[in-house]
């Protein structure tokens, strides 16, 4: 195998259409070698034949599309100083845009032997038992694919993972279930549009690894939070093949969810890798240059610096990972036409030396981007290490998964109030944690329900976790403490409890979907699909994470699209801006107002008073302008009643704000679509545990009425 000099740029492997430039950043190397594999594994290698700013590369003007490679790097190993080079691993490239094959678990991929961790190097080759790189087509036909750019405000979010939204759907083809395919078929688009979403977050498609102590018990990496290729689609969910198919596969996709108006955000890892702790295999960063890509113990560089929990963190001080960060997610958004990122651990990009730092080398480099930062950003705003909660703390541009939104609802409906001050911030969009900072309301991504957790379904049915299925004794996953009971855990026959639990379930989707702020959907909460009681199920590629098509909710999943399409024909339920909770220039009302159930307006003693119920008016007249031209929002006017007692309560319709309402949500007779005209100073009995909404009727002089 002969290879010519090639360019140190761009990284990775680049067809031309007449060969394949090579190119692989490693600082401590002595040597790197270009292995190929044949259609029959054989391997013929090649020294790189030249290296430029630690950048190793070499033209091989046979190579072509579809070929597998790895590298193999001759340098120290010497663990006290960080460096763990050895040529007898085959190392997959960082910038592999495709990769075939999965980790066979030989002790031939790690760098010691398992009876003897401290001694001798384990020298035995690797090659036939890892995942191989890819040369990927470039090439793909966009057509007209134009990216759908759903304002902030009008977002609303549903997290889905590829495999499990469709591994048994009965309506599609089933070579196609599990996959980038399946979730781009006409049925499955179908679903989505009718729900009303407007973009969908995948659970993370980078190339990931199944870890080798789920694999010894039978289980998988379901969720893929092991990241091993940061531009390789997950090959797994390729019903095309893994020699770049899934590369062509997953564009596809996503230009048929844009054809649909959907828009396609992806979950990212960039925090950890794969290679886990220092007793971990050997597959990429780990033997290109363990220093450079890694965060190492500083008095003691054989081990790993972690703030993930998973054994190690990436080195986001080095320039060259925060280079194949940024090159990563430019390629996403310009070769894959994604159209965002939720950031899984973000708190540990931003620690930039110990501390989590906002100015961090990572932010400046998103900001100053002139593709990425034009996409959506969601932080995950937390980490495991010291002050790694940052909620509310990221900068301008960025969205941020709200925890504590989930925790002041799920303590409104579900157990003793808390603040009612709080839940009511919240409600609004959480101005306390993001209007300071010159941010909006869509800052703020409210969910009650994540992945990782409980199901909406399975939060309202069950009061302690059941991971047993895990292998870990039940020891794994967040604890689950709160104060509501919902009766008999579980499956049961009971009338009252199901109805219970059914209407704790419509009470979260609603104050989800009513609240300021982007909404996220865990997906199958909209029809009640449930995991047992897992609220770990990470490992469970099977029946407890594939959604049940078969046994869905639909009195569940037409409250929840009614209550979409609610929302996004109301424009003051998802405002871009916050209420001031003041009164409007050329009005007599405020934007927002807060009343007891006697129909007065909130004092400052009530929020501290134990309330269980509260009700808000949304003045809908005036909201800002909409767009450059100036053209103002404007909408009804709603007041949205909450009673979180376990009895009823008769609330008061405060006469000052408006004169005759008529009820169009209603939480505890969701099919109840009639109701009277409701005058002002009515006094009108709210349920248990229900919100009611009212919105407001014009005067009969009213133009139009």
């Amino acid at each position: 195998m002969e290879l010519w000099p090639g360019a140190p740029y761009p990284l990775g492997a680049t067809f031309d259409g007449s060969g394949v430039n090579f190119s692989v950043f490693s600082e401590v190397a002595e040597r790197v070698q270009l292995c190929i594999f044949d259609e029959d594994g054989n391997e013929e290698c090649a020294d790189l034949p030249e290296v430029h700013a630690f950048c190793w590369h070499g033209y091989l003007p046979s190579g072509d599309r579809g070929m597998r490679y790895g590298f193999r790097v001759f340098g120290p190993f010497e663990p006290d100083a960080g460096v763990r080079c050895n040529p007898s691993k085959l190392l997959l490239d960082p910038y592999a845009k495709a990769i075939d094959g999965n980790v066979k678990w030989d002790e031939a991929v790690f760098n010691y032997h398992f009876d003897d961790p401290d001694g001798a190097l384990n020298e035995k080759d690797s090659g036939p038992f890892v995942p191989k790189s890819v040369v990927a087509s470039p090439f793909f036909d966009w057509d007209n694919d134009r990216p759908p750019r759903i304002a902030r405000d009008k977002t609303v979010i549903y997290e889905v993972h590829v495999k499990g939204f469709t591994q048994l759907h009965p309506d599609i083809p089933e070579n196609l279930r599990g996959t980038y395919a399946g979730l781009a078929h006409p049925v499955a688009l179908e679903y989505l549009t009718s729900l009303g979403v407007t973009a969908v977050e995948l659970l993370p498609v980078h190339q990931f690894i199944h870890d080798s102590h789920l694999v010894d018990k039978g289980l998988r990496n379901y969720w893929g939070y092991n990241s091993i290729g940061f531009m390789a689609p997950h090959n797994g969910y390729s019903s095309s093949g893994h020699r770049g198919h899934q590369v062509s596969e997953f564009k596809q996709m996503v230009k048929t969810l844009h054809e649909a108006g959907i828009e396609v955000i992806l979950d990212v890892v960039y925090n950890h890798t794969a290679e886990g702790n220092h007793l971990g295999p050997t597959l990429s960063f780990r033997g290109l240059d363990n220093p450079s890509y890694y965060r190492l113990v500083e008095d003691d560089r054989r081990f790993y610096f972690d703030t993930t929990g998973t054994g190690n963190s990436l080195n986001v001080a080095s320039p060259h990972v925060l280079q194949l960060i940024m090159d990563s997610l430019r390629y996403w958004v310009t070769d894959m036409h994604v159209d965002g990122f939720r950031f899984d651990l973000a708190a540990s990009l931003a620690r930039q030396f110990q501390e989590v730092n906002r100015l961090s080398a990572f932010f400046d480099l998103i900001h100053q981007d002139p593709v990425v930062s034009q996409v959506k950003l969601i932080a995950e705003p937390w980490d495991l290490g010291e002050g790694g909660y940052q909620v509310g703390n990221f900068p301008p541009l960025w969205s941020e998964w709200n925890g504590k939104y989930r925790d002041s609802v799920r303590e409104f409906w579900l157990g003793d109030t808390g603040p009612l001050s709080d839940f009511a911030y919240r409600l609004m969009g959480s101005s306390d944690l993001y209007e300071a900072t010159g941010r909006r309301p869509s800052a703020s991504v409210n969910f009650v329900t994540a992945h990782d957790g409980f199901t909406l379904a399975d939060l309202t049915a069950y009061n302690e976790k059941h991971n047993e299925a895990n292998g870990e004794d039940n020891n794994d996953g967040e604890s689950h403490n709160r104060s509501w009971n919902c009766g008999v855990e579980g499956d049961t026959d009971d009338p009252e409890v199901l109805a219970l639990r059914a209407h704790m379930r419509r009470n979260l989707l609603a104050t989800l979907l009513l609240s300021q702020g982007i909404p996220m959907i865990l997906a199958g909460d909209e029809f009640g699909r449930s995991q047992g009681g897992n609220n770990n199920a990470y490992c469970q590629d099977n029946e407890v994470s594939w959604f049940d098509w078969e046994s869905q909710d639909t009195e569940l999943l037409e409250f929840t699209r009614k209550l979409v399409a609610f929302r996004q024909e109301h424009p003051v339920f998802h405002r871009p801006n916050f209420f001031q909770g003041r009164p409007i220039i050329g009005h007599e009302m405020s934007d927002l107002a807060w009343f007891r159930n006697d129909g007065a307006e909130m004092e400052d003693g009530d929020w501290d008073a134990g309330l269980k119920t509260v009700a808000v008016f949304l003045n809908g007249e005036a909201m800002g302008a909409n767009n450059q031209r100036g053209e103002p929002i404007t909408d009804d006017s709603f007041l949205m009643c909450l009673n979180a007692h376990f009895e009823a309560v008769d609330f008061t319709i405060p006469p000052a704000i408006g004169e005759v309402w008529v009820k169009v949500v209603d939480t505890f007779k969701p099919e109840d679509e009639e109701s009277l005209d409701i005058q002002a100073g009515d006094s009108v009995r709210l349920p248990p545990r229900t919100i009611v909404v009212f919105q407001l009727q014009p005067p009969p002089d009213a133009p139009g009425a």
